[in-house]
């Protein structure tokens, strides 16, 4: 039988579920705020490397000191291909066909050399002779985009590249310089051809593209409402029975 002096209910928090769940709340608040900055700095760096890539092209610096400064920097580069250096990057399915980027040197007029990616190819188009309008024989000058080499990944999932069968996976730009035999080559940066560049239907060049994974917001959102489930369940744990003799 139901108490009949039970008429209304209290909040009546406790001590020990207070301290149990004001911490972990406040946690989770400061999680969700965090993933908040977090993406306006992804969307502040978006926006800055779209403004470096839509800038004047600028000329590569002679020596490159600060290549993190130059990354995503549209440049002009004069000089003449080495095609018989050329190296190949395994690349990702490009409209439902597997290929490679030809990543082909640039001997500068300066005398230095730096590596071109100048697009993707299907496999079927990775030797020069099948392609013949997009070698550019003699001096030339292209734009395109400085990129930073180097694994971008976890090391620990990194795979290994293969120099004797000049297959590439990630753009190791020192051992590439030395399998290609470049003589002053650049190693701290190489540079993604624009779209426009190459004559002929390959290469496709224009393979940089600014599309930062931004799953901030979303992460935000789970964050507030995990706090929100933990504020509901402390006040439903909290919200009691008070009977008509309770003082207290």
């Amino acid at each position: 039988m139901t108490d009949a002096r039970v008429r209304r209910r209290r909040f009546r928090p406790t001590l020990w579920a207070s301290l149990a769940a004001l911490p972990v709340f406040a946690v989770l608040l400061g999680l969700g705020f965090w993933q908040l900055e977090r993406m306006e700095w992804k969307n502040a760096l978006v926006a800055e490397m779209q403004a470096r890539m839509s800038a004047p092209a600028m000329r590569l610096p002679d020596p490159v000191r600060a290549p993190e400064e130059l990354r995503f920097r549209r440049v002009e580069l004069t000089g003449t291909f080495l095609h018989d250096r050329a190296l190949y990057r395994a690349a990702q399915i490009y409209g439902n066909r597997r290929g490679w980027d030809v990543i082909a040197p640039m001997r500068l007029q300066d005398g230095r050399t730096v590596l071109v990616n100048r697009g993707w190819v299907p496999t079927e188009k990775k030797a020069p002779e099948t392609r013949p309008d997009s070698v550019l024989d003699g001096p030339t000058t292209i734009e395109g985009v400085i990129r930073l080499g180097g694994w971008q990944g976890m090391e620990f999932v990194r795979p290994e590249n293969d120099p004797a069968g000049n297959v590439w996976v990630w753009m190791d730009l020192q051992r590439m310089a030395e399998a290609a035999q470049l003589e002053n080559p650049v190693t701290q940066v190489y540079v993604d051809a624009a779209a426009d560049q190459t004559p002929g239907e390959y290469p496709i060049g224009g393979q940089t593209r600014v599309n930062l994974r931004n799953q901030h917001l979303e992460y935000a959102i789970t964050w507030f409402m995990l706090a929100a489930g933990l504020l509901g369940v402390y006040v439903l744990f909290h919200w009691r029975p008070v009977k008509d003799d309770d003082s207290r």
